[in-house]
């Protein structure tokens, strides 16, 4: 089981219902192809650096999990698919990487 983060930017233009209904599709993915979700996080809106499909802001997702590192393919050929995904990145995470998170989980939670 490898560790990874992926970040997604779903469409402005979505409603509240769309936007969780899309998240709960690829967290529902996720767990059908055998991962442990470890934190997941609505980053909300926020303005983008550059204009995206002629958009200037977005809604900002987070998933942290575990999975096998065949599942990784299947899922950013969702993301290419999916109309409401304007941009997405998914990381490997190291040893480093991953104490990183977790101390950035605690600094949210305490902030809460």
């Amino acid at each position: 089981m490898n560790h990874y983060e992926t970040v997604f930017i779903l469409n402005p233009v979505l409603s509240e219902d769309q936007i969780k209904e899309t998240v709960q599709k690829y967290e529902d993915f996720l767990t059908s192809k055998g991962a442990e979700i470890v934190n997941k996080e609505n980053w909300g809106l926020k303005k983008l650096a550059y204009p995206i499909q002629h958009k200037k802001s977005g809604f900002y997702h987070l998933f942290e999990y575990e999975v096998e590192g065949s599942a990784i393919d299947p899922l950013e050929v969702m993301f290419r698919r999916d109309e409401r995904m304007m941009r997405f990145l998914t990381v490997k995470l190291d040893k480093h990487a991953i104490d990183w998170a977790k101390e950035r989980i605690k600094r949210v939670k305490s902030k809460s």
